[in-house]
């Protein structure tokens, strides 16, 4: 495994703690979320992969992480749930007094597409519940250790949908809307302390969240003309959290095809 970015401990104010930077990435188990946990793995952060349900998923994600030569564990709850998400983050901080979550990736989403005519209450809350109330929840939390420590990264997985809209996503496309308006306000309460916040915002990607598309279809209407990888994501979260990326904050980067711009 080529590392990019080399995860040295950090000396606290007494010089004698090494502060270790660790990554979370929530919805980690499959798709865009693995792609994710593997390429910060590449770049040297020891991994906190959450997941939800899918155990086995899970595991195997953190398998993949191990055998790329990296580092993790694995963290359960639900990020719509905030008394979960609070006592799983309050747990790992105790058994890690002196390391801190310095990147967060907000990537734990679902969708129940429906006209809004046909659209339950639960149809709504819970696609806003852990798409949006999720990433306030989770990134509230690790937050006050990034300002702290003068140095973080938060990246939230957006969508085509919360740029544009699409039709029967009425309650995913405003999820991903307000995500977008979150990220913007955020970044600049943040930037001083040095704590960027982007979103990334992609189109149709090849993952269990669009197995159900016509993709023979949808493809006619991207310019590059086919469906993303999930890997082409990971690599732009990457950038984001990476040094070079230090400059960037408050920004939307859509990862589409050219399908809209």
């Amino acid at each position: 495994m080529q590392d990019i970015h080399y995860n040295q401990p950090i000396l606290s104010e007494t010089n004698r703690t090494q502060i270790m930077q660790y990554a979370l990435v929530t919805g980690g188990s499959r798709g865009i979320g693995r792609a994710v946990c593997l390429e910060l793995a590449r770049r040297g952060y020891p991994l906190l992969i959450n997941y939800a349900n899918s155990e086995a998923a899970a595991e195997e994600t953190l398998r993949a992480v191990e055998a790329a030569g990296g580092t993790g564990s694995l963290m359960r709850f639900d990020v719509s749930d905030v008394q979960q998400v609070d006592q799983a983050l309050t747990h790992w901080e105790e058994e890690h007094p002196d390391d801190y979550i310095a990147v967060a990736v907000n990537n734990a989403g679902i969708r129940e597409d429906t006209l809004m005519v046909f659209m339950s209450d639960e149809n709504w809350s819970k696609v806003l519940g852990t798409n949006l109330d999720g990433s306030f929840f989770v990134t509230r939390r690790v937050l006050k250790n990034m300002l702290t420590r003068r140095w973080g990264r938060i990246v939230n997985i957006a969508s085509l949908s919360g740029l544009k809209g699409l039709p029967g996503q009425t309650n995913y496309a405003a999820a991903k809307a307000a995500l977008i308006g979150m990220t913007k306000a955020l970044a600049q309460e943040t930037a001083p302390r040095k704590v960027t916040v982007n979103a990334v915002a992609p189109g149709f990607i090849a993952t269990d969240m669009t197995r159900g598309l016509d993709e023979n279809e949808l493809k006619k209407l991207i310019p590059l003309g086919r469906f993303g990888k999930p890997e082409e994501v990971a690599a732009t979260v990457g950038f984001l959290v990476s040094d070079e990326a230090a400059y960037i904050t408050g920004q939307v980067i859509s990862v589409n095809g050219g399908l809209y711009t």
